[in-house]
């Protein structure tokens, strides 16, 4: 089926239809969602295989699934994976890098987010059908999971090294420093777990005050933007992740002068002609060559430029939010949408990333929600 309007732009509704398929190509037989499904024939051979599962991208591909009314049961499935499979969790309560589908660690990588973001997905599934009472079915993998981020949590910094969610910077507790947006993450998932669970777990909302201390600790007002990463020692790299901090962990509000200093620092810092980098001199590209990586530099991430547009949208500002949206529907070459777009014909990407489209869902719907203040509005129903 081609999906292209007669200007070359690939059409908002034949995305949707996409997107749809993506998701169910990602959701497995045994509940696990994968970042990418490279069995299917769609899937590049010359790029990195991602047919792993991240915690954190299916949280948001769940998220997606509900604002596209995906009746499947992918959710709950998914859910229950965690729960069942995920090697780890039973013991420790948090999530690792990433998995194979059987649920065997493929990384050890400790990053706090994956398990504040599944507390969030969780929450999002029930409250966005208005039934929060029903989360209490997933009981045992919301207490396990929040009580496992309070475990390794000590007053102001974690006990062990956390890594980022880009999988590249570690912390180390003797630095007491963090990741901004792992904590949010945290925060989020934390207080969602509290809305879900009778009778209240006075230590979750005890560890989410503390850690949303440390955030406000991590806005640095010389620079005018919050860091990526502080403590003992600070990392000033500009970085798209904090966009995080307004949706969806709800740290700030959109207009907050914080984080409206923070996101002109990334627009004047790492977005190139209108696409969202990373954070400065990123280098990881994905280009697999004669079966090595070859990383020469990245392109943008479609992502971040949803995340972008649902940054503006939220702050009214819906001529913006449709510019970043429209620039990843412009340089669409296929109606599947890739982890970096290049301005070179040579690299080549992971296409497609469900997490890209889950955010293309995302940004989709609150475009069309009047500025993102309609049902799709996080501080009502999610």
């Amino acid at each position: 089926m081609v999906l292209y309007s007669f200007d070359g732009m690939i059409k908002k509704e034949d995305l949707i239809e996409s997107t749809k398929r993506v998701i169910k190509d990602a959701a497995v037989e045994n509940g696990a969602i994968v970042a990418a499904n490279s069995d299917k024939k769609y899937y590049p051979r010359d790029v990195s295989p991602y047919r792993y599962v991240w915690v954190r991208d299916a949280a948001f591909i769940c998220v997606a699934a509900d604002m596209l009314g995906l009746g499947m049961g992918i959710q709950e499935d998914f859910f229950q994976w965690c729960l069942e499979r995920a090697e780890g969790f039973d013991r420790d309560g948090v999530f690792y890098q990433k998995y194979h589908t059987n649920g065997a660690k493929a990384g050890d990588q400790f990053q706090p987010d994956q398990t504040g973001t599944l507390l969030w997905a969780v929450w999002h599934h029930y409250a966005y059908q208005q039934r929060t009472e029903d989360a209490v079915e997933f009981k045992d993998l919301i207490e396990k999971a929040a009580n496992g981020i309070c475990k390794y949590w000590s007053r102001n910094h974690f006990v062990v090294p956390t890594y980022d969610l880009w999988e590249e910077r570690s912390t180390f507790p003797e630095l007491e420093d963090n990741h901004t947006y792992s904590l949010a993450a945290c925060v989020r998932g934390l207080k969602c777990a509290d809305t879900m669970i009778e009778p209240k777990n006075k230590k979750w909302l005890r560890c989410a005050r503390e850690m949303e201390e440390a955030i406000n600790k991590g806005y640095d007002a010389s620079h005018k933007y919050f860091l990526r990463t502080f403590g003992k020692l600070n990392d000033y790299g500009v970085d798209a992740s904090l966009l995080g901090l307004v949706y969806p962990f709800e740290i700030c509000s959109a207009n907050d002068r914080r984080m409206v200093n923070t996101v002109n620092a990334i627009e004047v810092k790492i977005v190139e002609n209108g696409g969202v980098h990373r954070y400065e001199k990123d280098a990881y590209d994905g280009w697999m060559r004669e079966g090595k990586l070859r990383c020469k530099g990245a392109g943008a991430w479609p992502l971040l430029n949803f995340w972008m547009s649902i940054y503006h949208a939220m702050r009214g500002d819906k001529e913006k939010a449709e510019r970043y949206y429209e620039w990843v529907l412009n340089r669409l070459k296929s109606p599947y949408i890739p982890e970096q777009i290049f301005e070179n014909e040579l690299q080549k990407s992971v296409r497609p990333l469900v997490w890209a489209h889950a955010m293309f869902a995302i940004s989709h719907f609150f475009l069309e929600s009047s500025g993102g203040s309609s049902n799709l509005d996080t501080d009502r129903r999610g």
